[in-house]
């Protein structure tokens, strides 16, 4: 009989919290969440590093900002047939103006 021992670690990382009072977030805010995911800029990395880096951040940010706005505006889009199908016209025009 053949036993075995696994240890596994795991970290996490840093957890952040956004709040906002009578709105969801907008695509800046998730795009700031996202970057913080998905690059992490070392205290340690030496002063060229830390600019490309960050340079390349702020371009990553953009694109994603970008992109989630499109995203946003296709839901929106399909929402609002949706509505319009079912002869919702009213809130239709209503989730339009948003």
């Amino acid at each position: 009989m053949t036993m075995f021992t696994a240890e596994v670690k795991m970290n996490t990382g840093d957890v952040n919290v956004i709040t906002t009072q009578n709105r969801g977030m907008t695509p800046e805010e998730v795009a700031k969440l996202a970057m913080d995911r998905i690059i992490y800029v070392s205290g340690d990395a030496p002063d060229g590093v830390k600019e490309q880096i960050n340079a390349y951040k702020e371009k990553l940010f953009h694109v994603l900002v970008i992109y989630m706005t499109k995203a946003v505006q296709s839901d929106r889009t399909n929402v609002i047939n949706l509505l319009e199908k079912e002869g919702n016209k009213i809130l239709a025009e209503t989730i339009r103006r948003m």
